[in-house]
Protein backbone atom coordinates (compact mmCIF):
# COMPACT_ATOMS: atom_id res chain seq x y z
CA UNK A 1 0.00 0.00 0.00
CA UNK A 2 2.85 2.11 1.22
CA UNK A 3 4.69 1.21 -1.96
CA UNK A 4 1.89 2.18 -4.51
CA UNK A 5 1.65 5.11 -2.44
CA UNK A 6 4.85 6.42 -2.78
CA UNK A 7 4.98 5.44 -6.77
CA UNK A 8 2.08 7.78 -7.37
CA UNK A 9 3.52 10.37 -5.26
CA UNK A 10 6.40 10.30 -7.29
CA UNK A 11 4.60 10.41 -10.53
CA UNK A 12 2.50 13.34 -9.35
CA UNK A 13 5.10 15.35 -7.47
CA UNK A 14 7.67 14.62 -11.58
CA UNK A 15 4.55 16.18 -13.23
CA UNK A 16 5.11 19.73 -14.46
CA UNK A 17 1.31 20.25 -13.38
CA UNK A 18 1.69 19.30 -9.87
CA UNK A 19 2.87 22.49 -8.46
CA UNK A 20 0.50 25.09 -10.47
CA UNK A 21 -2.36 22.40 -9.97
CA UNK A 22 -1.74 22.32 -6.43
CA UNK A 23 -1.42 26.30 -6.00
CA UNK A 24 -4.46 26.81 -7.87
CA UNK A 25 -6.48 24.49 -5.71
CA UNK A 26 -5.21 25.95 -2.19
CA UNK A 27 -6.11 29.44 -3.78
CA UNK A 28 -9.56 28.04 -4.09
CA UNK A 29 -9.74 26.41 -0.82
CA UNK A 30 -8.68 29.92 0.88
CA UNK A 31 -11.92 31.44 -0.90
CA UNK A 32 -14.36 29.05 0.22
CA UNK A 33 -13.24 29.10 3.39
CA UNK A 34 -12.64 33.45 3.96
CA UNK A 35 -14.80 34.54 1.15
CA UNK A 36 -18.54 34.19 2.07
CA UNK A 37 -20.59 33.53 -1.27
CA UNK A 38 -17.07 32.81 -3.40
CA UNK A 39 -18.41 30.02 -4.86
CA UNK A 40 -22.53 30.10 -4.38
CA UNK A 41 -22.69 33.47 -6.02
CA UNK A 42 -22.64 30.99 -9.49
CA UNK A 43 -25.59 31.44 -10.85
CA UNK A 44 -27.39 30.93 -14.39
CA UNK A 45 -28.99 33.68 -15.75
CA UNK A 46 -30.84 34.82 -19.27
CA UNK A 47 -28.87 31.71 -20.63
CA UNK A 48 -25.27 32.98 -19.26
CA UNK A 49 -23.27 31.96 -16.36
CA UNK A 50 -22.06 34.48 -13.63
CA UNK A 51 -19.98 34.20 -10.67
CA UNK A 52 -16.55 35.02 -9.26
CA UNK A 53 -15.38 31.55 -10.88
CA UNK A 54 -16.69 33.25 -14.31
CA UNK A 55 -14.42 36.13 -13.62
CA UNK A 56 -11.88 34.58 -13.24
CA UNK A 57 -11.91 32.66 -16.67
CA UNK A 58 -13.40 35.43 -18.53
CA UNK A 59 -10.63 38.03 -17.31
CA UNK A 60 -7.79 35.65 -17.18
CA UNK A 61 -8.32 34.93 -20.95
CA UNK A 62 -6.23 37.43 -22.32
CA UNK A 63 -3.58 35.89 -20.12
CA UNK A 64 -4.16 32.57 -21.35
CA UNK A 65 -3.70 33.27 -24.82
CA UNK A 66 -0.70 35.11 -24.01
CA UNK A 67 1.05 32.85 -21.85
CA UNK A 68 0.41 29.86 -24.83
CA UNK A 69 3.13 31.93 -26.84
CA UNK A 70 5.38 33.26 -24.01
CA UNK A 71 5.43 29.47 -23.43
CA UNK A 72 6.95 28.58 -26.94
CA UNK A 73 9.50 31.62 -26.73
CA UNK A 74 10.62 30.70 -23.10
CA UNK A 75 11.04 26.77 -24.42
CA UNK A 76 13.64 28.01 -27.04
CA UNK A 77 15.51 29.98 -23.93
CA UNK A 78 14.51 33.37 -24.97
CA UNK A 79 11.84 36.08 -23.55
CA UNK A 80 9.24 38.50 -25.14
CA UNK A 81 8.74 41.98 -22.96
CA UNK A 82 7.29 43.44 -26.06
CA UNK A 83 4.20 41.45 -25.84
CA UNK A 84 2.33 44.54 -23.78
CA UNK A 85 3.20 47.02 -26.75
CA UNK A 86 2.15 44.77 -29.53
CA UNK A 87 -1.59 44.35 -27.22
CA UNK A 88 -1.30 48.39 -27.78
CA UNK A 89 -0.86 48.40 -31.00
CA UNK A 90 -3.46 45.90 -32.15
CA UNK A 91 -6.41 47.11 -30.41
CA UNK A 92 -5.34 50.67 -31.60
CA UNK A 93 -5.16 49.53 -34.78
CA UNK A 94 -8.82 47.81 -34.66
CA UNK A 95 -10.16 51.18 -33.08
CA UNK A 96 -8.98 52.80 -36.16
CA UNK A 97 -10.50 50.22 -38.37
CA UNK A 98 -13.70 50.80 -37.00
CA UNK A 99 -13.98 54.64 -36.45
CA UNK A 100 -11.59 56.55 -37.92
CA UNK A 101 -13.67 60.02 -37.45
CA UNK A 102 -12.69 60.25 -33.62
CA UNK A 103 -9.02 60.92 -34.58
CA UNK A 104 -9.88 63.94 -36.77
CA UNK A 105 -9.91 61.88 -39.91
CA UNK A 106 -13.26 63.26 -41.73
CA UNK A 107 -14.25 60.26 -43.39
CA UNK A 108 -17.39 59.64 -42.51
CA UNK A 109 -20.50 62.21 -41.35
CA UNK A 110 -20.21 61.39 -36.83
CA UNK A 111 -23.92 60.67 -37.19
CA UNK A 112 -23.31 57.33 -38.45
CA UNK A 113 -21.94 55.94 -35.93
CA UNK A 114 -23.44 57.65 -32.98
CA UNK A 115 -26.95 55.99 -33.19
CA UNK A 116 -25.74 53.01 -35.28
CA UNK A 117 -24.56 49.68 -32.50
CA UNK A 118 -23.32 47.89 -35.56
CA UNK A 119 -21.20 50.77 -37.85
CA UNK A 120 -17.72 50.22 -38.69
CA UNK A 121 -15.79 52.13 -41.17
CA UNK A 122 -13.78 49.19 -42.46
CA UNK A 123 -15.52 45.78 -43.20
CA UNK A 124 -15.56 43.88 -39.41
CA UNK A 125 -13.73 40.68 -41.00
CA UNK A 126 -10.82 42.95 -41.73
CA UNK A 127 -10.99 45.00 -38.11
CA UNK A 128 -9.98 41.54 -37.14
CA UNK A 129 -7.55 40.33 -39.26
CA UNK A 130 -5.56 42.99 -40.60
CA UNK A 131 -4.58 43.95 -36.40
CA UNK A 132 -3.50 40.21 -36.01
CA UNK A 133 -1.16 40.17 -39.30
CA UNK A 134 0.44 43.22 -38.25
CA UNK A 135 0.97 41.73 -34.29
CA UNK A 136 2.37 38.56 -36.15
CA UNK A 137 4.78 40.83 -38.04
CA UNK A 138 5.66 42.21 -34.77
CA UNK A 139 6.56 39.07 -33.73
CA UNK A 140 8.45 38.05 -37.02
CA UNK A 141 10.42 41.42 -36.18
CA UNK A 142 11.53 40.44 -32.72
CA UNK A 143 12.22 36.68 -33.79
CA UNK A 144 14.79 38.04 -36.91
CA UNK A 145 17.03 40.51 -33.74
CA UNK A 146 17.34 37.26 -32.02
CA UNK A 147 17.71 34.81 -34.51
CA UNK A 148 19.71 36.24 -37.14
CA UNK A 149 20.89 39.13 -35.77
CA UNK A 150 21.95 37.58 -32.71
CA UNK A 151 20.59 39.96 -30.32
CA UNK A 152 20.17 38.67 -27.12
CA UNK A 153 16.32 38.19 -26.60
CA UNK A 154 15.71 40.87 -23.71
CA UNK A 155 17.12 43.63 -25.73
CA UNK A 156 15.77 42.82 -28.37
CA UNK A 157 12.10 42.58 -27.36
CA UNK A 158 13.09 45.85 -25.30
CA UNK A 159 13.17 47.37 -28.43
CA UNK A 160 9.28 46.87 -29.56
CA UNK A 161 8.23 47.22 -25.75
CA UNK A 162 9.39 50.76 -25.90
CA UNK A 163 8.59 51.95 -29.45
CA UNK A 164 5.44 49.88 -29.91
CA UNK A 165 3.47 52.25 -27.58
CA UNK A 166 4.61 55.06 -28.93
CA UNK A 167 3.68 53.76 -32.28
CA UNK A 168 0.09 52.96 -30.71
CA UNK A 169 -0.73 56.57 -29.61
CA UNK A 170 0.49 57.69 -33.38
CA UNK A 171 -1.93 55.32 -34.85
CA UNK A 172 -4.51 56.91 -32.40
CA UNK A 173 -2.93 60.41 -32.26
CA UNK A 174 -2.69 59.98 -28.34
CA UNK A 175 -6.57 59.56 -28.36
CA UNK A 176 -8.86 57.26 -26.84
CA UNK A 177 -11.13 55.83 -29.16
CA UNK A 178 -14.74 54.90 -27.84
CA UNK A 179 -15.89 51.09 -29.90
CA UNK A 180 -19.48 51.87 -30.68
CA UNK A 181 -19.56 48.97 -32.49
CA UNK A 182 -21.73 45.56 -30.51
CA UNK A 183 -20.38 42.70 -32.75
CA UNK A 184 -16.92 43.67 -32.02
CA UNK A 185 -17.39 44.25 -28.53
CA UNK A 186 -19.50 40.65 -28.28
CA UNK A 187 -15.53 39.26 -28.50
CA UNK A 188 -14.99 40.58 -25.23
CA UNK A 189 -18.23 40.80 -23.44
CA UNK A 190 -20.25 38.44 -25.47
CA UNK A 191 -21.63 34.98 -23.79
CA UNK A 192 -22.54 32.07 -25.39
CA UNK A 193 -23.34 30.37 -21.94
CA UNK A 194 -19.58 30.98 -21.03
CA UNK A 195 -17.43 34.05 -21.94
CA UNK A 196 -17.14 33.60 -25.44
CA UNK A 197 -13.07 34.77 -24.87
CA UNK A 198 -12.79 32.04 -23.07
CA UNK A 199 -14.17 29.67 -26.60
CA UNK A 200 -11.19 31.96 -27.97
CA UNK A 201 -9.00 30.92 -25.36
CA UNK A 202 -9.60 27.41 -25.71
CA UNK A 203 -9.03 27.79 -29.48
CA UNK A 204 -5.86 29.21 -29.05
CA UNK A 205 -4.90 26.60 -26.53
CA UNK A 206 -5.90 23.37 -29.09
CA UNK A 207 -3.97 25.14 -31.74
CA UNK A 208 -0.81 25.41 -29.67
CA UNK A 209 -1.31 21.70 -28.53
CA UNK A 210 -1.52 20.37 -32.07
CA UNK A 211 1.11 22.58 -33.43
CA UNK A 212 3.74 21.41 -31.01
CA UNK A 213 2.36 18.25 -30.55
CA UNK A 214 0.66 16.31 -33.53
CA UNK A 215 3.77 17.74 -35.67
CA UNK A 216 7.70 17.96 -34.81
CA UNK A 217 7.46 21.78 -33.74
CA UNK A 218 7.59 20.80 -30.27
CA UNK A 219 10.83 18.64 -30.15
CA UNK A 220 12.40 21.00 -32.36
CA UNK A 221 11.28 23.97 -29.91
CA UNK A 222 12.67 21.95 -26.85
CA UNK A 223 15.73 20.72 -28.92
CA UNK A 224 16.71 24.62 -29.64
CA UNK A 225 15.94 25.42 -25.81
CA UNK A 226 18.15 23.00 -24.53
CA UNK A 227 21.27 23.66 -27.09
CA UNK A 228 20.93 25.10 -29.91
CA UNK A 229 24.26 24.28 -31.60
CA UNK A 230 23.29 20.60 -30.81
CA UNK A 231 20.06 21.41 -32.56
CA UNK A 232 22.14 22.99 -35.92
CA UNK A 233 24.09 20.16 -36.13
CA UNK A 234 21.52 17.87 -35.93
CA UNK A 235 19.88 19.31 -38.97
CA UNK A 236 17.48 21.84 -37.48
CA UNK A 237 17.08 25.04 -38.51
CA UNK A 238 17.06 26.91 -34.88
CA UNK A 239 16.80 30.53 -36.63
CA UNK A 240 13.45 29.57 -38.31
CA UNK A 241 12.15 27.85 -34.86
CA UNK A 242 12.79 30.76 -33.12
CA UNK A 243 11.39 32.79 -35.71
CA UNK A 244 8.16 30.97 -35.83
CA UNK A 245 7.77 31.04 -31.94
CA UNK A 246 8.14 34.77 -31.79
CA UNK A 247 6.04 34.86 -34.67
CA UNK A 248 3.41 33.01 -33.13
CA UNK A 249 4.08 34.90 -29.83
CA UNK A 250 2.93 38.44 -31.71
CA UNK A 251 -0.09 36.51 -33.20
CA UNK A 252 -1.13 35.73 -29.72
CA UNK A 253 -0.53 39.50 -28.34
CA UNK A 254 -2.34 40.26 -31.27
CA UNK A 255 -5.77 38.09 -30.68
CA UNK A 256 -5.22 39.28 -26.56
CA UNK A 257 -4.98 42.84 -27.52
CA UNK A 258 -8.46 42.55 -29.70
CA UNK A 259 -10.00 40.50 -26.80
CA UNK A 260 -9.17 43.43 -24.12
CA UNK A 261 -10.15 46.22 -26.43
CA UNK A 262 -13.59 44.37 -27.50
CA UNK A 263 -13.80 43.52 -23.51
CA UNK A 264 -13.20 47.73 -22.19
CA UNK A 265 -14.89 48.76 -25.75
CA UNK A 266 -11.84 51.88 -25.99
CA UNK A 267 -8.64 51.27 -27.14
CA UNK A 268 -6.05 53.57 -24.55
CA UNK A 269 -2.76 53.47 -26.28
CA UNK A 270 -1.03 54.86 -23.15
CA UNK A 271 -2.53 52.26 -20.64
CA UNK A 272 -4.00 48.89 -22.73
CA UNK A 273 -1.35 45.88 -22.04
CA UNK A 274 0.32 47.85 -19.90
CA UNK A 275 2.44 45.06 -17.35
CA UNK A 276 1.01 42.07 -19.14
CA UNK A 277 4.23 40.83 -20.14
CA UNK A 278 5.03 40.53 -16.51
CA UNK A 279 1.77 38.46 -16.24
CA UNK A 280 2.73 36.50 -18.90
CA UNK A 281 6.01 35.43 -17.99
CA UNK A 282 4.71 34.76 -14.60
CA UNK A 283 2.38 32.29 -15.86
CA UNK A 284 4.54 30.21 -18.04
CA UNK A 285 7.09 30.00 -15.09
CA UNK A 286 4.55 28.73 -12.56
CA UNK A 287 3.22 26.60 -15.39
CA UNK A 288 6.84 24.79 -14.74
CA UNK A 289 8.52 26.10 -17.65
CA UNK A 290 11.84 27.55 -16.58
CA UNK A 291 13.15 30.91 -17.80
CA UNK A 292 16.28 31.20 -19.25
CA UNK A 293 16.68 27.53 -19.16
CA UNK A 294 14.60 26.75 -22.59
CA UNK A 295 13.63 22.86 -23.38
CA UNK A 296 11.07 21.32 -21.93
CA UNK A 297 7.54 23.29 -21.76
CA UNK A 298 3.88 22.57 -20.62
CA UNK A 299 1.28 24.41 -22.14
CA UNK A 300 -1.49 23.10 -20.38
CA UNK A 301 0.39 24.44 -17.49
CA UNK A 302 0.95 27.86 -18.53
CA UNK A 303 -2.79 28.40 -18.96
CA UNK A 304 -3.34 27.21 -15.27
CA UNK A 305 -0.30 29.62 -14.08
CA UNK A 306 -2.68 32.28 -15.58
CA UNK A 307 -6.03 30.87 -13.36
CA UNK A 308 -3.31 30.77 -10.59
CA UNK A 309 -2.69 34.89 -11.40
CA UNK A 310 -6.20 35.91 -12.01
CA UNK A 311 -7.96 33.58 -8.97
CA UNK A 312 -5.21 35.63 -6.90
CA UNK A 313 -6.25 38.74 -8.11
CA UNK A 314 -9.79 37.83 -7.86
CA UNK A 315 -9.56 36.39 -4.44
CA UNK A 316 -7.80 39.49 -3.04
CA UNK A 317 -10.59 42.18 -4.25
CA UNK A 318 -13.00 40.11 -3.23
CA UNK A 319 -11.27 39.99 -0.03
CA UNK A 320 -11.34 43.72 0.55
CA UNK A 321 -7.69 44.52 -0.89
CA UNK A 322 -7.66 48.10 -2.29
CA UNK A 323 -6.74 47.61 -6.34
CA UNK A 324 -3.42 49.99 -5.41
CA UNK A 325 -2.16 47.07 -3.25
CA UNK A 326 -2.70 44.47 -6.20
CA UNK A 327 1.01 44.60 -7.52
CA UNK A 328 2.08 44.10 -4.17
CA UNK A 329 0.26 40.83 -3.86
CA UNK A 330 1.68 39.64 -7.15
CA UNK A 331 4.89 40.34 -5.80
CA UNK A 332 4.57 37.88 -2.91
CA UNK A 333 3.16 35.24 -5.69
CA UNK A 334 6.05 35.91 -7.42
CA UNK A 335 8.48 34.90 -3.73
CA UNK A 336 6.03 32.25 -3.15
CA UNK A 337 6.45 30.42 -6.91
CA UNK A 338 10.63 30.86 -6.59
CA UNK A 339 10.16 28.99 -3.31
CA UNK A 340 7.80 26.53 -4.86
CA UNK A 341 10.38 25.80 -7.83
CA UNK A 342 13.28 26.43 -5.23
CA UNK A 343 15.80 22.32 -5.48
CA UNK A 344 14.97 22.44 -1.50
CA UNK A 345 11.52 22.56 -1.86
CA UNK A 346 11.42 20.08 -4.95
CA UNK A 347 13.61 17.77 -2.91
CA UNK A 348 11.33 17.72 0.08
CA UNK A 349 8.21 16.67 -1.84
CA UNK A 350 9.93 14.48 -3.64
CA UNK A 351 11.67 12.71 -0.14
CA UNK A 352 7.66 12.39 1.02
CA UNK A 353 7.63 9.34 -0.84
CA UNK A 354 10.83 8.32 -0.18
CA UNK A 355 10.29 8.25 3.21
CA UNK A 356 6.95 6.47 3.30
CA UNK A 357 9.05 3.40 1.28
CA UNK A 358 11.89 3.66 4.03
CA UNK A 359 9.06 3.07 6.61
CA UNK A 360 7.50 0.42 4.92
CA UNK A 361 11.00 -1.35 4.30
CA UNK A 362 11.73 -0.95 8.24
CA UNK A 363 8.30 -3.15 9.03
Amino acid sequence: MRNSFARIWGQLTESMLFLPTAVLLIILIFDFFFIPGFFSNLRLQDGHLYGSLIDILVHGSPTMILAMGMTLVIATGGVDLSVGAVIAISSSVAAIMINPTIVGMNLTDPRLFINNPQYTWMPLWLVFVVPLIIATLCGLWNGMLVSYWRIQPMVATLVLMIAGRGIAQLITNAIQIIIFNDTFAFVGNGYILFPFALYVAVAVFIGAWLLTWRTSIGLFVQSVGINYRSSFYSGINERRVKLFAYSFCGFCAGIAGLIIASNIRTSDANQIGMYTELDAILSVVIGGTLLGAGGRFSLMGSAIGALVLQATLTSMLSFGVPASAITAVKAVVVVAVILLYAEQTQSFLRGIGKVSVRQEAAR
